[in-house]
């Protein structure tokens, strides 16, 4: 009994030495692999400190590249608006120069250009046709909107030209939905260019031409006339070289003038009080209607010629051609020479014209309707037609084939609700509105 006792006994404590040595292999086994894991943890940790390092090394190395780049271009952008008022100094200086040699200008000529190279060369060689013997009078500039090569090299390869270029880069956001940006950036553009030249050139007028028209040869010596009506009477708040009823059939005489309600626009010359008073409100986008709204012009009107001192020859462009077969390929440009100097405009003065222009409608002999004269083969005197209201106007305007178009309740070309063309003849044909009478002190018939 006692044998097979000390049996078990030895049994058992194989059994727990065979256990034993068993779970210390375990536990040897599980931390080698503990040790392992471990090592390669803080293997991984020493890479990721590494990079860490290395990563910070490089932002550090990057911020002071930035910093450097920042420096750097600090000291352009003070370069450049150094060299920017360099350029405006030597500008200045060069104009200044100019006009020591000669009298003061009557008013800066600028092109407003955008990116028809081809068109803007046709207008500068009509322009220096005439301006080349009266330079100084009138410094012609041309202000591209833009960048495109060809344009600038156009302007840039005439040494009579002094360049300006206008780069707007800001988004342009437009009020209605399907309008075009063009209007937008044409707007923008000829702020600027108008800021330019009346408030760092000191210009005190300026005449406005576009890219696509050719002048006339009386030109120049009509603006330098007209220059003196503009700075003595400040109910003219602008003088054009345009008439929009101008078609050859319904013009005559290159002498006669008029005062318009409606603004223009095509060849115009403003003066620097005026710009003044518009440059801080000038509108974001159709700027020459803009200027049409009673609002704005203030009861004050526009000279312009009954025969055009400009011609558009501009069928492609913002408008897409519009009006141009109708209304501006037949346009009559002014092509006899006329002696400005010794014609007397006291009569544009405006209590005299006032008088001047009663006189002509009181004297026309009134007719019912457009037949009568559109069946008569010669006008032998002057008519006035009355119209009742715009649908009326555009009835009569439709038979005689003039602009219908009306602009806050005012007819294109119109002084006092009055239309004034010629047709077939040398006689005169009044479209008188429904108030025109009253307006210009005129007993109705």
């Amino acid at each position: 009994m006692m044998a097979w006792n000390l049996c078990d006994v030895r049994f058992i404590l194989v059994a727990a030495a065979l256990a034993f040595i068993l779970l210390q292999v375990h536990l040897f086994t599980t931390q080698t692999e503990y040790a392992e894991r471990l090592a390669t943890a803080i293997g991984a940790e020493n890479q990721c400190s590494s990079h860490t390092r290395l990563l910070i090394d490089q932002i550090s190395m990057q911020q002071e590249k930035i910093v450097k780049l920042e420096d750097l271009n600090r000291r352009y952008e003070e370069e450049s608006a150094q060299l920017k008022t360099l350029v405006r100094d030597l500008e200045k200086k060069s104009l200044q120069t100019i006009f020591e040699k000669a009298e003061a200008p009557v008013a800066a000529v600028v092109i407003m250009a955008c990116n028809r190279p081809d068109y803007l060369k046709r207008t500068i060689l009509s322009v220096l046709k005439y301006q080349s013997t009266v330079a100084s009078k009138f410094p012609l500039f041309v202000s591209q909107d833009g960048t495109s090569p060809d344009v600038k090299k156009a302007a840039l390869s005439y040494s009579q030209i002094t360049y300006m270029q206008h780069l707007d880069f800001e988004p342009v956001h437009t009020e209605r939905p399907g309008e075009f940006i063009a209007y937008y950036k044409i707007a923008r553009h000829y702020k600027w260019a108008l800021d330019e030249l009346f408030l760092n050139h000191n210009f005190d007028r300026v005449i406005i031409l576009e890219d696509d028209m050719e002048i006339a040869p009386d030109f120049f010596d009509y603006f330098e006339a007209a220059a003196t009506l503009l700075d003595r009477d400040k109910s003219i708040m602008a003088v054009s070289s345009w008439n929009d009823n101008g078609q050859v059939q319904f013009v005559h005489d290159p002498k006669t003038l008029y005062r318009s309600d409606f603004f223009p626009g095509l060849g115009w010359m403003l003066s620097k009080p005026t710009w003044e008073e518009l440059t801080p409100k000038w509108p974001k986008a159709y700027w020459d209607d803009w200027l049409r709204l009673k609002d704005v012009h203030k009861d004050r009107q526009f000279v312009h010629p009954e025969i055009c001192r400009t011609y558009n020859f501009g069928e492609h462009g913002s408008s897409m051609g519009q009006f141009f077969k109708q209304y501006l390929e037949p346009i009559k440009l002014n092509d006899v020479h006329v002696d400005w100097k010794s014609v007397d405009l006291s009569y544009l003065m405006e209590g005299e014209y006032h008088k001047h222009f009663a006189k002509l409608v009181s004297d026309a002999q009134s007719v019912p309707e457009p037949d009568v004269v559109l069946k008569t083969k010669k006008l032998d005197y002057d008519v006035r037609i009355h119209y009742k209201d715009q649908t009326d106007f555009e009835r009569i305007a439709r038979q005689f084939g003039i602009f219908e178009e009306w602009k806050d309740g005012i007819p294109r070309t119109a002084y006092k609700g009055v239309v004034v063309i010629r047709y077939r003849s040398t006689k005169r044909i009044f479209l008188v509105g429904p108030n025109s009478l009253a307006q210009l002190g005129i007993d109705h018939d």
